[in-house]
């Protein structure tokens, strides 16, 4: 059986039209110098205990700390996932504290791993990797996912 073209095209259009778009601009990187965190000092309170965060200057537009457990510690970029070359991609910490949240396009991102929970965004946070050594927290600018 032999289909026209005009009839392929058709397919190929419909089929397009179907599918989610997941096309956008990639995640800019930003190489820093590793950001050393002494967990005593004042300001870093909050990562003494679980489910604790700060944010930090590094990467593209900032970091986000989160301590998962007394061994764990996540960091994430700060610059959205979902077109993060807009002025205002930028994740926050929400007011709950549950969770990061982009207010530009309403994307929200788990602590625990950085994914999307809702809003348009697709791809997780870039997320850097940590070391933990005694009281003193080592960011690097390695992007682990």
């Amino acid at each position: 059986m032999k289909i026209g073209n005009s009839k392929v095209l058709v397919l190929i259009v419909f089929i397009s039209a179907c599918s989610p778009q997941r096309s956008d601009d990639p995640v800019p990187f930003f190489p820093f110098l590793d950001i050393v965190i002494n967990l005593n000092f004042p300001e870093f309170i909050s990562l003494r205990s679980d489910g604790g965060y700060v944010q930090v200057n590094g990467g593209v537009r900032g970091i986000i700390v989160y301590r998962a457990n007394s061994s764990t510690y996540l960091a994430y970029e700060r610059n959205c996932s979902f077109r993060p070359n807009e002025a205002c991609a930028t994740v926050n910490i929400h007011t709950s504290g549950l969770f990061m949240i982009d207010p530009c396009c309403n994307s929200n991102f788990n602590f625990s791993d950085g994914n999307p929970s809702g809003g348009p965004a697709w791809r997780p946070l870039a997320q850097y990797r940590t070391q933990l050594s005694g009281l003193t927290l080592t960011i690097s600018s390695e992007v682990i996912n």
